[in-house]
């Protein structure tokens, strides 16, 4: 979507720091965004609603957004610096999801804001399912999927939302409405709604991936069928 787009624009503004950080190996800034973004979900869950707690939520929103720098810039390290390696490829793409997932369910989680664990690892399951539409595409096809609602878009969205919900309650915005059916028993505050969002971009990205993977996958078959088994023989 939108947010995908802004990739280029991205690369070409990080390129300067990209080249300060010279021969360093690429899965040293991929691991460091683990612990950053375990910290982020450990904040976003633990949160009160106190002043403290707003607090905590913004700082969560940084440390996402520190996370996501690093993992923007690990692989362009690798491709500036001739590091490009199918392990690097295989553990960047494995930390983006299980940090996508503990989001998504610390939010959900989190006592004072949510308090509904079940939707977080619904939501959680949706957001791994239309990413693995995206990689089982490239397992099969070569070619990545970025259709649908990203993990750019979401991550964006979970910073926002992080961000308005200590901010809100800073400045005295503390009560919200019902969310609307089949959620009216959740508080419609930004961290519900995003935990909502995910849910649902995740099912609609599996929906859209899987058709266009379908459409390219017949057509690959078409173009280069693969070898059947005993076909020799038959001969």
């Amino acid at each position: 979507m939108a947010l995908e787009q802004l990739r280029k624009r991205w690369e070409s503004i990080a390129s300067p720091l990209v080249s300060g950080l010279g021969r360093t190996n690429p899965a040293v800034l991929t691991w460091l965004a683990l612990p950053i973004g375990v910290a982020a979900s450990f904040l976003a869950f633990t949160a009160p609603k106190s002043d403290t707690g707003a607090l905590m939520l913004i700082g969560a929103a940084l440390l996402i957004t520190f996370s996501m720098i690093l993992d923007g810039l690990d692989g362009q390290l690798a491709r500036q610096t001739g590091q490009v390696t199918r392990w690097g490829d295989y553990l960047d793409h494995t930390l983006d999801r299980l940090l996508d997932a503990m989001w998504v369910i610390a939010i959900a989680s989190s006592p004072a804001w949510v308090d509904d664990p079940v939707l977080g690892w619904a939501a959680a399951w949706f957001t791994l399912l239309g990413s693995y539409m995206g990689t089982q595409a490239q397992a099969v096809s070569g070619g990545r999927n970025y259709r649908g609602f990203s993990r750019a878009d979401r991550t964006i969205l979970t910073i926002a939302a992080l961000a308005l919900t200590g901010i809100f309650w800073l400045i005295g915005v503390q009560d919200y409405a019902s969310a609307p059916i089949p959620f009216e028993y959740l508080e419609m505050n930004p961290l519900s709604v995003i935990v909502i969002v995910s849910g649902l971009g995740g099912i609609y990205t599996f929906f859209v991936r899987y058709t266009q993977a379908r459409k390219e996958i017949i057509a690959l078959d078409q173009e280069q069928p693969l070898a059947q088994p005993n076909q020799d023989e038959s001969e």
